[in-house]
């Protein structure tokens, strides 16, 4: 297992609260030990707090994956509606035309 490195920061942190938190008659040595403690507490929350992080993360891309997905489906069902659509619409055209048509025809013819 790899040795983790612990930061400054930490370090005053744990070596503030070893401090803070000193009983009488405590050693240096004891203190040192409560202060690795505590070291090791931060580390180790540091570390799951990240695992947590990058496991919503995961989890937020996963699922904007999926709504992109869904986005798809109905983007195709309109361009297919559509489709259909322009394909009624072509006839539109021709009936117009042969209903002119017959409507010279019967004008001239009534006339």
């Amino acid at each position: 297992m790899a040795k983790q490195t612990i930061s400054t920061q930490s370090h005053t942190q744990a070596a503030a609260i070893a401090n803070g938190t000193k009983k009488g008659g405590q050693t240096k040595e004891q203190t040192k030990l409560i202060a690795a403690g505590i070291e090791k507490g931060i580390a180790q929350y540091k570390k799951q707090h990240k695992a947590k992080i990058r496991e919503q993360d995961k989890q937020r891309k996963k699922r904007s994956k999926v709504a992109s997905l869904h986005d798809a489906v109905p983007a195709v069902e309109q361009a297919m509606q559509l489709k259909q659509m322009q394909q009624q619409n072509n006839y539109l055209p021709w009936i117009l035309l042969i209903a002119s048509w017959l409507g010279f025809v019967g004008y001239f013819f009534v006339s």
